[in-house]
């Protein structure tokens, strides 16, 4: 599958700064289930940025801005072409020895009631796989996903919790299809974005001594194009995909961009000096 993709941020910068260093992981990595067949950035002083691996092996960019203007337009657009590889990334050069990913984060902290009740479960050799699909269904007995962070409901206001079906509904998304039958009790998980659920499942991954990391990407024909989800570690496939919020492996809708101990450490761009929020003014995410 072709997928284009074409997406515009806003980069706050204070008021008479003199020097901005921007760091970017804005170039996506290519693997068996991804090709990069065009991809640019563009933006100031982008053309003279010093390319680099980073130390999770993504393909990194600096930046350095002399009195820069409020705020820095920058542009990602590119043509990537996908395939369903069962969630499997495999192997990549460049990358950390698996090991790095165990490190828990204050972004990945697990409750126990999350990870408690697979302590004993078998978690090496085909039994890692099942576990694995085991705890993403875990996580969405406590959460519901919600691309903003809420939950519509049946009048247009939001709310933290889902109310209780009156009818027959029935979501798909590609292959994946979901219902929801007439007289189940109220949904009472907590709304969360793909960015909770990433968190989440490498949280009780790390707890459970299995490698797991965060990657950002993009989502073809999804309500939030930005996107993100987890990869864990297995030793006969390497890393595999696992969409938590979708309930899922990752398919060839998603675009993998960048990957990290968390979303702040994949994070697309981070300044230094540390400034606002960076601000997604365009996203447009469509088969080609």
């Amino acid at each position: 599958m072709k997928i284009a993709i074409r997406h515009e941020l806003a980069v706050p910068v204070p008021q008479g700064a003199t020097r901005v260093q921007m760091h970017l992981l804005a170039h996506p990595v290519a693997f068996a289930g991804q090709h990069i067949r065009h991809w640019a950035v563009e933006g100031p002083d982008i053309a003279t940025a010093a390319a680099f691996p980073d130390a999770y092996g993504n393909d990194a960019r600096l930046v350095t801005l002399r009195r820069p203007e409020s705020p820095v337009s920058l542009l990602l657009e590119g043509l990537v072409e996908t395939s369903d590889k069962h969630g499997v990334v495999g192997r990549i050069g460049r990358e950390p020895v698996p090991a790095l990913f165990r490190r828990i984060t204050p972004l990945t902290r697990s409750p126990v009631t999350v990870y408690g009740k697979f302590r004993s479960t078998p978690r090496d050799g085909r039994d890692r796989i099942g576990l694995l699909h085991q705890v993403m269904e875990r996580i969405n007995e406590f959460h519901v996903f919600a691309p903003d962070g809420v939950v519509p409901s049946i009048e247009g206001t939001t709310e933290s919790v889902r109310p209780a079906p009156t009818q027959t509904q029935t979501q798909t998304l590609g292959t994946m299809t979901q219902s929801q039958s007439l007289g189940e009790p109220a949904d009472r998980r907590t709304p969360a974005t793909a960015r909770d659920f990433a968190h989440a499942f490498i949280g009780a991954c790390r707890a459970l001594d299995i490698p797991a990391r965060y990657v950002s990407g993009y989502l073809l024909g999804g309500d939030a194009p930005g996107h993100a989800w987890a990869e864990a570690w297995d030793d006969g496939l390497g890393w595999i995909g696992f969409d938590a919020a979708l309930l899922l492996c990752p398919t060839e809708r998603h675009v993998r961009l960048a990957i990290g101990l968390d979303a702040m450490s994949a994070a697309l761009v981070r300044t230094s000096p540390t400034i606002g929020e960076v601000e997604t003014t365009s996203l447009s995410v469509a088969e080609a």
